[in-house]
């Protein structure tokens, strides 16, 4: 497991193991339909089984993982078109809302910020560096709903995002990520919260018909 810096609070060991598993889902390291073993990750990080359990069914909560009692396992969950459907539905909602938010509430420094991570994420699609794109936009994405500061909106997009990151790593359409969240910046440095919640709202439309046509069988 990682170590804690002296003077630091300590992670708890389930929140660790539930942060690891969630990014190698989202990674797409663990994909859909892989088995999750609880010993194997217990003798992995070097602990009981007991918070490797309970990172599991805090993930399940999450919808990230699913309990099949017939295999009697714990499987990476797939999902399918309504799932998907669903998920998209809940999160053009909440995108909106803190774009809205970002736009009312971001002051000088967190407008730079988007700008600059915007910015990094057209200079890697330019010189073809897809990973560094891809983590500028999360980057931007983070930021913005930090930057709505509602706490409550962004524990409930956490989740969302966690179950469709591993969808976005595989963009087929940079161009336009990178071109909607120019003017979704745009629009929240000029404090215009109606016109950041359209193009939230359109980003998440684009996003949603990506992945039903594309990456759905």
């Amino acid at each position: 497991m990682t170590e804690v810096p002296e003077g630091e609070p300590r992670v708890p060991l389930r929140d660790q193991v539930h942060d690891e598993l969630q990014a190698r889902i989202s990674d797409g390291r663990l994909r859909p339909g892989d088995r999750i073993f609880e010993q194997e990750l217990a003798i992995e990080f070097g602990i009981s089984r007991v918070p490797v359990r309970e990172a599991i069914r805090m993930l399940q909560s999450a919808g990230m993982v699913e309990v099949r009692p017939r295999r009697r396992g714990v499987f990476v969950r797939s999902l399918d078109r309504q799932q998907l459907e669903e998920l998209f539905d809940v999160r053009e909602a909440l995108e909106a809302l803190a774009a809205r938010l970002a736009a009312e509430r971001s002051d000088s420094a967190d407008v730079e910020r988007l700008g600059e991570l915007a910015t990094r994420a057209r200079e890697a699609l330019d010189s073809s560096d897809t990973d560094a794109m891809s983590e500028a936009n999360t980057e931007f994405h983070d930021k913005l709903v930090a930057v709505s500061r509602n706490e409550l909106l962004a524990s409930m997009l956490e989740p969302l995002h966690g179950r469709l990151a591993a969808l976005f790593r595989l963009n087929l359409e940079p161009e336009r990520v990178c071109a909607e969240h120019a003017e979704l910046y745009a629009a929240i440095a000029a404090g215009d919260a109606e016109r950041a919640s359209e193009i939230a709202r359109k980003h998440v439309r684009a996003s949603r018909a990506m992945v039903l046509e594309r990456m759905v069988h």
